[in-house]
């Protein structure tokens, strides 16, 4: 398989899940959260998975993922938290989530490009 192929399979994979994170009902995930991730373009490239209710994108679409792309976490008196996992660094707490999803993109880790297929062992 050429580099192009794997691109190509790999947008595809990304791309196939974010259709159904997307029409995921609202008891698993607030659709304003997956929206407003998905309205970022450089966001949309990267895997999305959904656990309690939490967005989690990732650079690879197997497991072990790295967790060095920053989660965007609801704050109970209002506004977000935004965590980047792998090392508990906190780029900020904005009010909305567009802006939440916007500190996302100006945190992610450098050279990040669009999701590949396999773990982050093969990043």
């Amino acid at each position: 398989m050429t580099n192009d192929e794997a691109s190509r399979d790999a947008a595809d994979i990304v791309s196939a899940k974010w259709q159904r994170v997307l029409a995921y009902a609202d008891h698993k995930i607030n659709p304003a959260t997956t929206r407003a991730a998905y309205a970022q373009p450089r966001l949309r490239e990267l895997f999305p998975v959904v656990s309690h209710g939490v967005l989690y994108l990732n650079r690879c679409t197997g497991v072990p993922a790295p967790a060095d792309v920053p989660v965007v976490y609801r704050l109970s008196g209002g506004g977000f938290q935004v965590v980047r996992e792998s090392d508990g660094v906190n780029p900020g707490e904005p009010a909305t989530l567009e802006e939440a999803f916007a500190l996302v993109v100006a945190s992610l880790p450098e050279g990040c490009g669009p999701a590949i297929v396999g773990t982050a062992d093969d990043l």
